[in-house]
């Protein structure tokens, strides 16, 4: 059994909400994240005005130390000191085909970009399937984190991303990736 804990932290994309599951009687949710040894596994990040993002709810407890190591992670990430994320997630979100795409965002190197076509042929949904795919990834419970601001257009320009363009193209830019802003 688990209970929901949640955390803001500040960030160049403005106020992140962290929102994550700690296992019910763990010892101290409230200390240190997982890397720290609670065992609380990541279920959302998502930023102001997000399309589809967390709400803080009834019954969620605020817990902003057991998210220290993914707040240093992130400041990391956006300081340029970081390329990627350890940071355990919680499973079971998103339905199989949602999780497939979510597996292939996740294996998309720093600093690269693909197509929403080459994410689709990934996963076997070639043609009207990249659709899907699009829409799959803007149910990207875990913006940052599981990239998805680093799949572009086949024509190499900027669509689509739950965190409004101008973030996707700062993402970008922190990553060295032309056409971001850095």
């Amino acid at each position: 059994m688990t209970t929901t804990v949640y955390a803001r932290v500040e960030s160049p994309l403005g106020e992140l909400l962290l929102v994550g599951e700690a296992a019910v009687g763990e010892p101290d949710a409230a200390g240190p994240d997982a890397a720290g040894g609670t065992g609380v596994r990541l279920l959302s990040l998502s930023m102001p005005g997000q399309k589809g993002g967390a709400v803080v709810q009834d019954g969620w407890r605020h817990a902003p130390g057991a998210f220290a190591g993914v707040a240093r992670q992130l400041e990391a990430y956006f300081a340029g000191r970081s390329t990627r994320f350890d940071v355990p997630l919680a499973e079971g979100a998103g339905t199989e085909f949602q999780r497939r795409v979510w597996t292939v965002l996740e294996s998309i190197p720093y600093g690269s970009t693909v197509s929403y076509g080459e994410v689709a042929a990934q996963v076997g949904a070639s043609g009207a399937g990249v659709r899907a795919v699009g829409t799959a990834i803007g149910r990207n419970p875990l913006l940052v984190v599981r990239p998805c601001h680093r799949v572009i257009g086949a024509d190499g320009a900027l669509r689509g991303y739950a965190g409004g363009l101008d973030r996707k193209k700062l993402l970008l830019g922190i990553e060295g990736v032309e056409g971001g802003a850095g």
